[in-house]
């Protein structure tokens, strides 16, 4: 069907559909056509999601103005297993109509994006950011304590997805004894050894602030970690009149209050972005197949390679080159226990256990 004016009279009949059906009778035949329209409602604006609080996301547009805007239902199908369609990085296009309502039409392919299982017992999963050049997983070894088992299951999913990671080591003024320090150079160096990029730092001294700030210049950078790791005090130096809001630990449990309650990029001063999203408790992997869960731990996939048998899950085989390597300590063991507690999420029926 041309675009005529019938298509442009169903289109204001029927705003919030991407087809419409004209149906007539001829010689006692019923005849049914479903029409595709090919353009969006009124005005198409394409734009970049900066904020998302839930129930609206804000659009930036690239003449600067943010347009507050909800997602048509057809981003809403049933089954669909994504707690949120629309993630803060993501690029959309939006229809507004002349009532100064506007909705996401449209989300443009993504390069990338980190993704965690929604909940303990969930299987859906939700999209933390899109569209990333790094995340920045901040962790604290006291006040509160990040597991390793957070630290790799985060890992694993940015390697799964394509997105390079750093490892902000925070509020290190806290560890001021000799087991500490030992504790904080040992942390480091696990990673460090692996191919992470790790920058110890504190919000109190100043100290690898700088180092931070170079890395996420000119970047599309998501920051993430439990709650309570001190990333609103980040941002509040990174970012000047940010003010977010700074929560406390709790005393009984040691574990942080949430404070930031939504996703938003923020702007920094020489350039690049900086995606705040509010702390988590656990991190749940998600799709991944336990054949391919060794893909992500890089020390693991690299020793893989000496195995006996080209599959190899390295829980059991003989001749097994990552047991080997874990047993002579060239593996670390705390690495080693995130991989099989990735595999056991990966077993058919499993939920994600309560990291």
């Amino acid at each position: 069907m041309k675009s005529d004016g019938r298509e442009r009279a169903a289109r204001v009949l029927f705003p919030s559909y991407d087809s419409f059906t004209v149906q007539y009778s001829l010689k006692n035949v019923t005849h049914v056509y479903l029409y595709k329209l090919s353009f969006c409602n009124f005005a198409c604006v394409k734009g970049l999601i900066v904020k998302n609080t839930g129930s609206w996301y804000i659009v930036r547009t690239a003449s600067g103005e943010e347009i507050p805007c909800k997602i048509k239902g057809t981003f809403r199908l049933k089954g669909f297993r994504c707690t949120n369609p629309v993630a803060v990085g993501d690029h959309v296009e939006i229809d507004r109509r002349p009532d100064n309502t506007a909705f996401i039409a449209k989300i443009d392919e993504r390069k990338n994006y980190i993704i965690r299982r929604a909940s303990n017992l969930s299987k859906e999963f939700q999209i933390l950011a899109a569209n990333l050049d790094l995340a920045v997983l901040v962790v604290t070894l006291v006040n509160p304590e990040t597991s390793t088992t957070f630290i790799d299951r985060f890992l694993a999913t940015a390697e799964a997805y394509n997105v390079d990671t750093l490892i902000a080591i925070n509020k290190i003024d806290l560890l001021v004894d000799d087991d500490s320090r030992a504790l904080l150079e040992a942390v480091a160096y696990l990673y460090a050894s692996i191919g992470y990029d790790v920058i110890k730092m504190s919000t109190v001294t100043g100290e690898g602030l700088q180092e931070l700030a170079r890395a996420l210049t000119s970047k599309m950078s998501l920051l993430s970690g439990n709650s309570g790791v001190g990333k609103s005090s980040i941002i509040n130096k990174l970012v000047p009149g940010a003010r977010l809001r700074v929560g406390t630990i709790s005393d009984v449990h040691h574990t942080g209050m949430h404070t930031t309650t939504f996703s938003e990029m923020l702007d920094l001063p020489a350039g690049g972005a900086i995606i705040d999203t509010p702390g988590v408790k656990g991190f749940g992997t998600i799709d991944f197949e336990k054949g391919e869960v060794a893909h992500y731990f890089p020390e693991i996939f690299k020793m893989s390679s000496q195995c006996r048998y080209n599959n190899c899950t390295h829980t059991h085989e003989p001749g097994c080159a990552v047991l080997e390597a874990v047993s002579d300590h060239r593996i670390a063991q705390s690495r080693y226990a995130s991989y099989l507690s990735i595999i056991d999420d990966s077993t058919e029926g499993k939920y994600r256990k309560p990291y």
